[in-house]
C-alpha cells in the first residue's frame, strides 16, 4: 500500500529550518536566562514589523493573546463581545474569562468568516468590542468591520491565529484593528515547540497595557498596578519563533501553491470549495471543503490512505460548555450546516507534488 498521507505533517518545516532551529535553542540554554529577556525583545519586534504594526507583546497562547486583547480593550463583567456563530471556541472563551457574553453572529456562506452585514442588528447598548476571526487564514472584512465599530464607538479585536502572513487589500493582517491576538500553536503556520501567543497593536498604551496585565500586573518587579496574570512567552519559544520567521513567506508560497493545486485540482466536484476573493490572500492555513456526506468522505478517504480533520464538528454555541445562553439546533443554522459538512485536506509545507496528486485522486474516488 502508499505511504499513509497524514493531515499534518510538521517535520519537513523542522527540517527546512533545523540549523537555525537548533542553534537557537542552544543559544538559550547556555543563556541563563529563560524569561522576558533578549530573545523576547528581539521576536517581538521582528513579529511586529512583519504584521505592519509597531508593538507587539507575547504571552503564552492564542487564548491569552485574545483574554488580555480583550481586558486591555475594557471589557468586563457585564459586556458583550460580538463573535462569529462559526468559529473554534477559544474565541468564545476569552469573552467568558472576561466575564462578559460572547453574542454570535452567523457568517458568510463563501467565506465562512463573520458576516459584516448582520453584524449591526447584534450590536446593543452593552456591546464594547467586535471580535471577527480570518477563519482558516482567510481575511475577514475589516474594512466593514472597522466601520461598524467606528460607527457604534466600538473597539476591534482580530482573532489571527490562523492568519500568519495572510494579506488583506495590500496590508499583512496584524495591523487592522485596535488590537490582534496571534497563537503559535505548534500546528499554527508559525508555530512554537509548544504553546505561545502575542498581540499586536498601533497603539502604544494599548501595548503597554497588554505588557502589564501578562506579568502579574507589574511594570516593575513587586510593584502591581492591577490584579494581572502569569502569561509570558518564554525565551525558548521566542528564539525558535525567531529562528522560522525568516522561511514564512517561503512556507506560505508552498500554501498557496497547494492550495492552487487542490482548487484546480478539485473543480467541478460536488464539493463546496474554499473562495480568495480578490484583494485577499489567505495564509491557507486550512484547505477546507463541504461535502453533504462528509463523514463517509473522510471514510472514504482514510481507507485509501489519506487523513483529514473536522474544524469543527460541534459550533460554540451547542456545546455544553455554553448551555448556560440557552441556544438550541437551528438557532444559527448556516454555521451548524458549515460543521456538518466540512472536512479540512492534507496541506503543509514540504508536500511533495505526488502527495499533492494523490491527494486529488483520493478525493475524486470518493466524493
Amino acid at each position: 500500500m502508499s505511504e499513509f498521507i497524514p493531515f499534518l505533517n510538521l517535520q519537513p518545516a523542522y527540517e527546512a529550518t533545523r540549523a537555525a532551529i537548533d542553534a537557537a535553542l542552544l543559544r538559550v540554554a547556555g543563556s541563563g536566562w529563560f524569561l522576558l529577556g533578549g530573545e523576547l525583545q528581539s521576536f517581538e519586534q521582528a513579529y511586529a514589523q512583519s504584521c505592519g504594526a509597531p508593538f507587539c507583546a507575547g504571552v503564552a497562547n492564542g487564548l491569552d493573546a485574545l483574554h488580555l486583547g480583550l481586558l486591555a480593550l475594557g471589557v468586563g463583567p457585564g459586556d458583550e463581545v460580538i463573535v462569529p456563530s462559526n468559529t473554534y471556541i477559544a474565541t468564545w472563551l476569552a469573552v467568558s474569562q472576561c466575564g462578559a457574553t460572547p453574542v454570535p453572529v452567523e457568517p458568510d456562506a463563501a467565506s465562512f468568516n463573520i458576516d459584516p452585514l448582520r453584524i449591526e442588528a447584534a450590536i446593543t447598548p452593552r456591546t464594547r468590542v467586535l471580535l471577527p476571526v480570518h477563519l482558516y487564514g482567510l481575511p475577514a472584512e475589516m474594512d466593514a468591520i472597522n466601520a461598524l465599530a467606528n460607527k457604534h464607538g466600538l473597539k476591534v479585536l482580530d482573532d489571527c491565529a490562523q492568519a500568519h502572513a495572510a494579506v488583506y487589500r495590500g496590508q499583512p493582517v496584524g495591523g487592522l484593528a485596535d488590537l490582534s491576538a496571534w497563537s503559535f500553536y505548534p500546528g499554527k503556520n508559525l508555530g512554537a515547540m509548544g504553546d505561545g501567543g502575542a498581540v499586536s497593536t498601533a497603539d502604544a498604551a494599548l501595548d503597554a497595557q497588554v505588557r502589564v496585565l501578562r506579568n502579574y500586573g507589574s511594570r516593575v518587579k513587586y510593584h502591581n498596578e492591577v490584579k494581572g496574570y502569569n502569561s509570558r512567552l518564554d525565551e525558548i519559544q521566542a528564539a525558535v519563533l525567531s529562528a522560522k520567521l525568516p522561511a514564512l513567506q517561503a512556507a506560505t508560497a508552498q500554501r498557496r501553491h497547494i492550495a492552487s493545486r487542490f482548487l484546480d485540482g478539485l473543480a467541478g466536484l460536488p464539493l463546496v470549495l474554499p473562495q480568495e476573493p480578490p484583494g485577499l490572500e489567505s495564509a491557507w492555513h486550512l484547505f477546507v471543503v463541504r461535502h453533504a456526506a462528509r463523514d463517509r468522505l473522510q471514510a472514504a478517504l482514510q481507507a485509501q490512505g489519506v487523513g483529514s480533520l473536522i474544524h469543527y464538528p460541534v459550533p460554540p454555541h451547542l456545546q455544553p460548555a455554553y448551555a448556560e445562553l440557552g441556544y438550541a439546533p437551528g438557532d444559527f443554522p448556516v454555521a451548524e450546516a458549515m460543521h456538518r459538512e466540512v472536512l479540512s485536506l492534507p496541506l503543509w509545507p514540504g508536500m511533495s507534488e505526488a502527495q499533492i496528486d494523490r491527494v486529488i485522486q483520493a478525493v475524486k474516488a470518493s466524493v
